[in-house]
């Protein structure tokens, strides 16, 4: 469940570190709640991973020191320039650290400053000075966060999908496969769809998708297995466990061209032969494999 979603931010801030239970799997606790979302009954685990608590809080730690060194280095350029008057100096002050997430300038007043013009009249300037503070409020909200995510299903029944099974499922094969989802390669980010009915589909195709890419890559490696053999992975090194991304890469560049009203295939080498000795018939034929043996 994203923690874009403001119940479900709530939640995992919100929720008393000591309601949570401590689960089969080391470095995992959870807690259980029943929520209403999108006019659907769902159970919401709150998980909390130890080892992933102690990794956010080092990064969001980082987080605030670089955004406490800009802070003091734009705090010391306003603080050298000089205003005509006191209400300018305020106002800049107060815009100064307005994009900031984790500090605020406090203890804000201006100090007069005056200067002789060479016609000898005295000119009043004015210089601020403040004082840079964590902001307490987002920093703990940030903590609490760290190291939760939720779990949500619309599995009612707790017989039939227990905490445990909820955690054991994210944390086995079928999370690790929508990883690719975030590459550049994949090109995600590049499609915007405003409709929920298009979301709806889009989040279909890309289930179906990769259920065929698991199915493709999980009869590869069973033949590879099968026949005791193994193909080169992106170190060179045999492997009967190929991921189908690493196949597809092995493919690219391969084109069909008709020669005097023959089809041929452009750039085949022994070893993309050797990686379609495991594709299914299917495949074979669409690489036009009996003409190129």
């Amino acid at each position: 469940m994203p923690l874009t979603i403001k119940a479900a931010k709530k939640l995992v801030t919100e929720a008393d570190t000591e309601n949570f239970i401590s689960c089969e799997q080391p470095g995992y606790r959870y807690l259980e709640v029943r929520q209403n979302y999108g006019d659907i009954e769902q159970r919401w685990l709150v998980i909390e991973s130890q080892e992933r608590r102690e990794s956010d809080l080092k990064k969001l730690q980082d987080k605030i020191d670089k955004d406490l060194r800009v802070a003091k280095n734009k705090l010391k350029e306003l603080s050298c320039r000089e205003f005509a008057c006191a209400p300018d100096a305020i106002v800049a002050a107060n815009k100064l650290l307005k994009k900031s997430l984790y500090h605020q300038l406090t203890d804000i007043t201006t100090q007069s400053i005056f200067t002789k013009s060479e016609s000898g009249e005295s000119d009043c300037h004015y210089q601020v000075q403040a004082t840079i503070r964590e902001c307490l409020e987002q920093v703990q909200e940030k903590k609490n966060q760290a190291g939760r995510f939720i779990l949500a299903t619309n599995q009612l029944d707790e017989l039939a999908l227990n905490p445990e099974k909820m955690l054991s499922i994210k944390t086995s094969s079928v999370e690790r496969c929508f990883k690719f989802f975030k590459s550049p390669m994949f090109f995600a980010d590049s499609v915007f769809i405003k409709s929920p009915k298009r979301i709806e589909v889009l989040g279909l195709i890309m289930a179906l998708s990769l259920l065929v890419y698991k199915v493709a890559e999980r009869q590869i490696r069973q033949t590879l297995k099968r026949t005791g053999s193994g193909v080169k992975n992106q170190l060179g090194r045999l492997t009967d466990r190929p991921t189908l991304r690493w196949i597809f890469q092995c493919f690219q560049s391969i084109h069909i061209y008709i020669d005097r009203g023959s089809k041929q295939i452009s750039n085949i080498n022994e070893e993309r032969l050797h990686f379609l000795k495991f594709f299914p018939p299917a495949c074979q034929r669409y690489y036009l494999l009996e003409s190129i043996m």
